[in-house]
């Protein structure tokens, strides 16, 4: 067995053995490795958070099993050692690890089925969400930013629920642009039932992902958990339609605690549906949107594709509304803390932390013994 394949199995064996996201194991693996990780489980010759994670399944070692069912189901297992590993957008779930926000543990591996590469579907995906229970008026929304939105080469990122959800891939697929589906249970549940064609198409055109094993039944804290993959793999999240309390508020919560762009669309007044969405508006959670090109503009890097041509482009005209006021709070000659950054841009503190970081990575800031400053940038 090759060096790759053993990590294959190894993760495979992990996945089962914890449910995730398993903040503890995901850290011992990244310290020790997939193999001798998953050989130190087995013997429970790991710490005391990693053997709670693992106790009721560490026996349960069906990891060549699940490898052979899913090559017949023609699903593969992606690991973080394989080319397609979307590496970068799932950066932010370990920043945010990092700052201690809680139940943002990257993925151990993850359950594909599609020709669709992750690490291709992830470029400049926008993921749109809502209500299960969705209006006429927000699944027509959702279709024609679906399809607008896939016929410009974006790819449209959503959990295969009823409503929203599926309209969203429907309008994707209707324009033949690239669409992926994550689920909270295993690939082979067949979950939901009404949109088992809706899935078989998805995996043959785009992909159909899931970090819960083969067999994994669908439950409620599996789609929350579910959530934190679709805001991290994704440039920016559309919540369409919403009740006050919702899965597609769940994911955009995420989304910005990960420091992705948070939207949402209006609806009417009257509609209990849209309510989340104009609560989201209101604290200043989200930011309003109407059309495709209102989104590629908030989206921030992805404004492109909505611009006029005839105005000069900035590397800076890729950063989302806050990103840009936390940037133009920074100053290149002196290092500010984040409290002063905050102040300056009337961005709260909290989210202030939570973009600092992405700044940096993209190469606009840099941190300092004395605070934060900016990067210089060419126009």
């Amino acid at each position: 067995m090759s060096e790759l394949e053993a990590e294959r199995v190894a993760r495979s064996y992990l996945l089962r053995v914890a449910e995730p996201p398993a903040p503890a194991l995901v850290g011992f693996v990244g310290e020790h490795g997939p193999v001798v990780a998953a050989e130190r489980v087995r013997r429970a010759d790991c710490p005391p958070k990693v053997r709670d994670e693992t106790a009721a399944r560490r026996a349960h070692d069906y990891a060549e099993r699940d490898l052979e069912r899913a090559a017949a189901d023609e699903t593969r297992l992606v690991i973080p050692e394989d080319g397609e590993w979307p590496a970068w957008p799932l950066l932010s779930l370990a920043v945010a690890q990092g700052r201690g926000v809680s139940g943002m543990a990257p993925p151990l591996a993850l359950w594909v089925r599609g020709p669709a590469r992750l690490d291709e579907a992830v470029d400049q995906a926008i993921a749109i969400v809502g209500a299960r229970a969705a209006t006429e008026y927000g699944e027509h929304n959702a279709a024609e930013l679906g399809y607008h939105l896939a016929s410009r080469g974006i790819p449209v990122f959503s959990g295969a629920a009823y409503g929203i959800d599926g309209a969203a891939h429907r309008g994707a697929l209707s324009a033949d642009g690239t669409t992926v589906a994550l689920l909270g249970c295993g690939i082979d549940a067949g979950y939901p039932a009404q949109h088992t064609t809706l899935l078989r198409t998805i995996g043959k055109t785009g992909a159909v992902v899931s970090e819960y094993p083969p067999g994994t039944s669908p439950a409620r804290h599996r789609f929350l958990v579910r959530n934190r993959l679709i805001a991290a793999l994704t440039e920016g999240t559309v919540v369409v339609e919403a009740g006050r309390r919702s899965g597609a508020r769940n994911t955009a919560g995420t989304a910005g605690a990960l420091g992705k762009v948070v939207m949402a669309m209006p609806g009417p007044v009257s509609s209990g549906m849209s309510a989340g969405c104009h609560t989201l508006i209101r604290e200043g959670e989200a930011t309003l949107v109407t059309s495709v090109d209102e989104i590629l503009e908030t989206a921030g890097r992805l404004g492109e594709h909505g611009a006029d041509p005839s105005k000069p482009r900035r590397r800076t005209d890729r950063l989302g509304p806050e990103a840009l006021r936390v940037h133009d709070a920074l100053s290149e000659r002196s290092a500010r803390p984040e409290e002063r950054i905050a102040a300056e841009s009337g961005v709260p503190v909290e989210r202030v932390r939570s973009l600092l970081p992405e700044l940096e990575l993209d190469g606009f800031a840099e941190r300092g013994d004395a605070g934060w400053r900016r990067r210089a940038t060419k126009t």
